[in-house]
């Protein structure tokens, strides 16, 4: 596997952990990134809780959601929301699909979430809801199926979050890292702002300072920044997640000698 594509499938593993960490994905949910050399691909784990991703869980798709090489794995039924996003948006280099307890409530009351603090602005002005049931009746509530992932996408169009009615969000970013700080804003966002409606009114961000502060927020190196931050949680926590082939590294450490009382290396008895 070329160098910056093992780098990435690192990166993806360490994604879905942190954002499992920072409470946006949970046993359920998933994140993908555009495959860096096929615009035509994108990479995503096997069906597995986002905490436990691990490198060698990440499969190679197509944009029609399918896996590049035969996979005897379970794969994510809601898949098609990627692949559809991807063939929608070709600016689009990651996506995360969520059901975060900070967003689950806004999505139920169908209540806007606005940008109300300074990083909330990543998430933009105006954010879309999306009912799969105003064009595909009674369903699982999952997005199975390719017409329904194209109707999500269309219902994203420009944004760069949509709200699922009674389902969760699907959040989108121009790299993995960005969209791993947009998922959490994101849900930053919806704790602060429904605790200032419980307060009283909440007066949401200006146009202006939306795409100024907009902007500051996705800086490579404010990302860069706040992706540190995350990842030293992660390890604190002990959830990082294992390098690709480390399972079957051999062992390098030789065993120390031992030493004799006075400080000599013991010989022991020479064998013939």
């Amino acid at each position: 596997m070329p160098g910056n594509l093992n780098h990435l499938v690192e990166e993806l593993a360490l994604a879905n952990r942190i954002l499992s960490h920072e409470g946006v994905l949970d046993a359920f949910g998933h994140v993908s990134v555009r495959h860096p050399t096929d615009p035509n691909r994108y990479l995503l784990s096997r069906s597995r809780s986002p905490l436990l991703v691990e490198p060698g869980d990440i499969l190679e798709f197509t944009l029609d959601s399918e896996p590049v090489k035969p996979a005897d794995v379970a794969l994510y039924a809601e898949r098609v929301i990627h692949g559809c996003i991807y063939r929608a948006r070709r600016d689009v280099m990651a996506v995360c699909h969520h059901h975060s307890s900070a967003v689950l409530p806004f999505c139920v009351a169908q209540k806007p979430i606005v940008p109300v603090f300074h990083v909330g602005a990543t998430i933009g002005e105006e954010i879309p809801f999306w009912d799969q049931h105003d064009e595909f009746g009674d369903t699982n509530l999952l997005v199975v199926k390719p017409e329904e992932g194209h109707s999500l996408a269309r219902a994203l169009g420009r944004h760069s979050v949509v709200l699922m009615k009674r389902h969760g969000a699907t959040v989108v970013g121009g790299g993995l890292k960005e969209l791993v700080s947009r998922s959490i804003f994101l849900c930053w966002n919806a704790r602060h702002q429904l605790g200032a409606e419980m307060l009283g009114a909440v007066t949401p961000l200006s146009r202006g300072e939306i795409e100024l502060a907009g902007s500051v927020n996705t800086m490579p190196l404010v990302v860069a920044r706040i992706w540190e931050y995350w990842t030293m949680r992660l390890k604190a926590s002990g959830g990082w997640p294992p390098r690709r082939g480390a399972e079957k590294a051999p062992r390098l450490l030789a065993k120390p000698a031992r030493v004799a009382s006075r400080g000599r290396p013991h010989r022991g008895k020479r064998r013939r």
